[in-house]
């Protein structure tokens, strides 16, 4: 008999598991019946890209990291080699705000420590104070701790000096997320490996370097698409075709018999199946499952989420005071503005902008998320036009901005992340035929996503199939 699989959310973790049942179904030689549903009128969730008068203009995320394969694969085996684009080769460094200037970040600084000391000692960004704080680091006497913030790691290890200045805006670029509350071993688990196995995080940070495991930031492990990272999104969609069903809210769901269930939609239809993948953000599935299964419905509600926002400006280059040599910048917390990062789309990647203009992307997200939901997207997008005039220089007014806020969008890793996820897939391991995926589970980067996606995909053919 076919079996069904229905997998319920249409951003890029459902579309690449709804792709890798097909995929796998195909090459093991089972008949399969797969369903994706969706609740809004398109599928790829955040990742969106408008295009205008040459521009590439990008709402969500707009590269991903080759070091880990799943996204690099997945286009690939797309057929999109010719339209991978490496980041430019000129300009490869960002800046950290200080004091409202712009400095370069140190050479070698890799996320929460310096590989390469001298080109720290010479950096303005933090004070000798700071500085002397830092290569104290190695005598710190190690703790044995499951998990700690990020925070008070850092501010332990390395002094809070180094925490404000240097580690919390370059973490809150990638997670949007305070680092007083964001769970070291969620999410960067390695600092943990070094302070229990080598006793000091510049001698570990010195020894990657070495093995170029770390070299600071790693510029050319980013890529994205010609077209932009809808173009990812897209051809999974057309290769998935009449498998996509969009406007379909997911209501609720409930066992049938053995492992077969039944999803009710919110227009009352149901659907039967034999199996079932969420791809949804954790506080959507524990609505759908608060009657079925409460006690995994309150776990997946105790994860916090944050509003986030990305605004697009267009600028004629000479009205720019800054030079833009670099990919951007990041903005610490204590220098009390409403702008989290910013990405120089037209230097960062070629193709982005005609020549003379400048195309400047916006990012807030985190302790601005309540800020962010209050105003209107051109609200968010004046409130972002007045740190960017300030920060570089600017003398005019953009030719065209565009603002695009992502309710309830970033997952907050917060302290005891790990455990919650291991609580909660062990209760999910009592509901044969479902599985979870999205990027609260182990990652918010495009190939975790994809990761999430396909996992669950191969996990639950493999059960399906067996039943």
């Amino acid at each position: 008999m076919m079996k069904k699989i229905t997998v319920i959310g249409g951003g890029i973790t459902g579309l690449s598991a709804a792709y890798r049942l097909q995929k796998a179904a195909q090459s093991r030689g089972i008949t399969l019946d797969i369903k994706l549903l969706e609740a809004s009128s398109r599928a790829g969730g955040v990742i969106n890209t408008t295009r205008r008068e040459g521009f590439v203009l990008e709402e969500g995320p707009d590269s991903f990291f080759t070091e880990k394969p799943q996204a690099l694969n997945l286009c690939h085996e797309l057929g999109l080699n010719g339209d991978l684009l490496e980041t430019s080769s000129e300009c490869r460094q960002s800046f950290i705000v200080r004091k409202g200037r712009l400095h370069p970040i140190p050479e070698g600084f890799f996320l929460l420590a310096p590989a390469r000391l001298s080109s720290f000692f010479a950096s303005p960004i933090i004070s000798w104070q700071g500085k002397l704080r830092v290569l104290a680091e190695p005598f710190v006497p190690f703790r044995s701790r499951e998990d700690e913030s990020l925070g008070s790691f850092v501010r332990r290890r390395l002094g809070p000096e180094a925490l404000d200045r240097l580690a919390q805006p370059l973490v809150a670029g990638i997670y949007g997320a305070d680092a007083e509350r964001l769970s070291l071993a969620a999410t960067f688990p390695r600092f943990l490996k070094m302070e229990r196995e080598r006793r000091s995080l510049l001698k570990g940070v010195r020894r990657m370097s070495r093995t170029r495991q770390a070299s600071g930031a790693r510029y050319s492990l980013f890529m994205t698409l010609r077209s932009g990272m809808q173009e990812l999104t897209d051809s999974i969609t057309r290769v998935l075709g009449s498998i996509i069903r969009l406007n379909a809210p997911v209501r609720r769901i409930f066992k049938k018999s053995g492992t077969e269930w039944k999803i009710e939609l919110q227009s009352g239809e149901i659907i039967e199946t034999d199996g079932i993948i969420f791809a949804l953000p954790a506080y959507t599935i524990a609505g759908i499952l608060s009657r079925l299964a409460p006690s995994l419905s309150r776990k997946l509600g105790g994860i916090r989420y944050a509003h986030a926002a990305t605004a697009n400006f267009i600028y004629d280059e000479q009205v720019i005071g800054h030079p833009l040599n670099g990919f951007g910048f990041v903005v610490p917390a204590v220098e009390k503005r409403i702008l989290l990062g910013c990405t120089f789309s037209h230097r960062k990647f070629p193709e982005r902008a005609p020549a003379g203009k400048a195309l400047i992307r916006a990012f807030i997200a985190g302790d601005e998320s309540e800020t962010i939901w209050r105003n209107p997207d051109e609200q968010t997008a004046r409130l972002i036009e007045k740190d960017l005039e300030e920060l570089l220089g600017i003398r005019a007014k953009p030719l065209f901005m565009q603002a695009r806020r992502h309710r309830l969008a970033m997952p907050q890793y917060e302290v005891g992340h790990r455990q919650l996820i291991d609580s909660i897939s062990h209760e999910v391991s009592h509901l044969p035929g479902l599985a979870l995926a999205g990027s609260w589970l182990n990652g918010i980067g495009v190939p975790d996503c994809i990761a999430s996606g396909e996992a669950a995909a191969i996990s639950l053919l493999s059960n399906v199939s067996k039943s």
